[in-house]
């Protein structure tokens, strides 16, 4: 108890200090800094609240984003409600609160997030017979990481799921990103982003497999998709409908100040080449998109189709997921009212930037994978996404997300 006392009044201090430099600074907190480490400082009290989050600009040599390039500026978001009068009261509340995260009890029958505690970003989860593979951006040495459950919850990371990288593409930068997996036949084929020596720019490539876990290899002497003129292509995403397979993907439209677009193209039935013409689907025309849409993914329930995407920077408190209905597989495709539908929290432990969405059916139940940037327990945001969980459940033809949830839930039944 002690110990934790001491941390909640280190988190004050801390908090006091931000907020004079912060007050101190004017204008200048918005400029961007050189550290790869940025701060949400976040102290509750009581049911009453102020909560700093100070985001800046992640250097290129973390893991990044499937849009680095975004954030060319930091962002400071100051939320703030009511003081609390009952300061000693809540000093105690939320020793004891410290006190039972730091024994880190869920009960049984019941999970807890993040449930992938190494940094794990943009990731994507199927199912084979039984076992969960779960592949994710660069990061810890690896093109393509992979890990695998059979219960969703706890994890095994693996080898590089792609140790080499095709002819085409730039090796070294941290520029492997946001992979997709499915079955074709016999084979397994991922599709991912890589830069493009020819283009210098961030293009879709497509790798072949014998086994779910790789190791995946791209003999193409060129990118799958790469659209040069309007920035490049990131963020595949491959869906069966029909007995026709569709590839859906952004244009990285923000390295350059281009609008950004999500797209569909169909596949060649054994998914390794593109047929007819790419399809525009949605813009980022939302206010609270920012400059920036990405991470599509086409999920189909009960013969709808709906179009989940990211949107807004990546590095921020602004990033987000929402959705569009299409009519089609092919759209046209209509974004929600009530965007964004999963959103960063800014209560006790702080949520920041979900985001990177994959959507898989089990059973009766919907889950969704998706990452949040890490937040230690001082209110520090480091440069490492995390993998979380929650549900998504359907009411009245729309998905409502049981998320970001970060008091045990419980466990998905498979």
């Amino acid at each position: 108890m002690r110990t934790n006392i001491f941390r909640w009044l280190n988190g004050l201090i801390s908090l006091i200090v931000a907020l004079t430099l912060l007050a101190a600074c004017g204008d200048n907190t918005a400029a961007p800094t050189a550290s790869p480490v940025t701060t949400a400082a976040a102290q509750t009290t009581g049911a009453a609240a102020t909560i700093v989050a100070t985001t800046a600009a992640v250097a290129t040599t973390a893991a990044p984003s499937t849009s680095v390039a975004t954030t060319a500026a930091g962002s400071t978001t100051t939320v703030t409600t009511a003081p609390s009068t009952a300061a000693a009261t809540t000093a105690a509340s939320t020793a004891n609160q410290d006190a039972t995260q730091d024994a880190g009890t869920v009960p049984p029958g019941d999970y807890q997030n993040p449930v992938l505690t190494n940094d794990f970003a943009d990731p994507t989860v199927i199912m084979i017979n039984k076992t969960f593979y779960a592949f994710a951006t660069n990061a810890n040495g690896k093109n393509i990481q992979v890990a695998t459950s059979t219960d969703m919850i706890n994890w095994t990371l693996g080898t590089d799921a792609m140790p080499a990288l095709p002819s085409w593409a730039r090796l070294g930068g941290s520029l492997v990103w946001a992979p997709d997996v499915m079955q074709i036949g016999s084979k397994f084929v991922m599709y991912y982003t890589a830069r493009d020596k020819a283009s210098n720019k961030q293009c879709v490539g497509v790798a072949t497999s014998d086994k779910p876990e790789g190791k995946y290899k791209d003999s193409n002497p060129q990118p799958l998709v790469c659209q040069v003129d309007e920035g490049g292509t990131i963020d595949p995403d491959v869906l069966s409908d029909n007995g026709k397979l569709y590839l859906y993907f952004k244009n990285d439209g923000n390295c350059c100040s281009i609008a950004t677009n999500l797209y569909v193209q169909e596949l060649a039935p054994d998914g390794l080449t593109l047929t007819g013409q790419p399809t525009k689907l949605i813009s980022n025309d939302a206010s609270w998109e920012g400059r920036v849409v990405e991470a599509p993914q086409m999920f189909k329930h009960d013969n709808n189709y709906y179009l989940f995407f990211s949107a807004n920077d990546y590095a921020g408190v602004e990033y987000a997921v929402g959705y569009a209905t299409c009519k089609s597989v092919t759209g046209p495709c209509e974004q929600a009212p009530e965007n964004p539908v999963l959103k960063s929290s800014l209560n006790k432990p702080p949520v920041i930037g979900p985001g990177g969405e994959s959507l898989i059916q089990v059973g009766d139940q919907t889950w969704i994978f998706y990452h949040a940037w890490e937040v230690t327990t001082t209110g520090t945001k480091t440069d490492r996404r995390l993998m979380w969980l929650d549900k998504v459940d359907w009411q009245n033809g729309k998905p409502v997300v049981k998320g970001p949830t970060t008091s045990p839930e419980p466990t998905p039944k498979i």
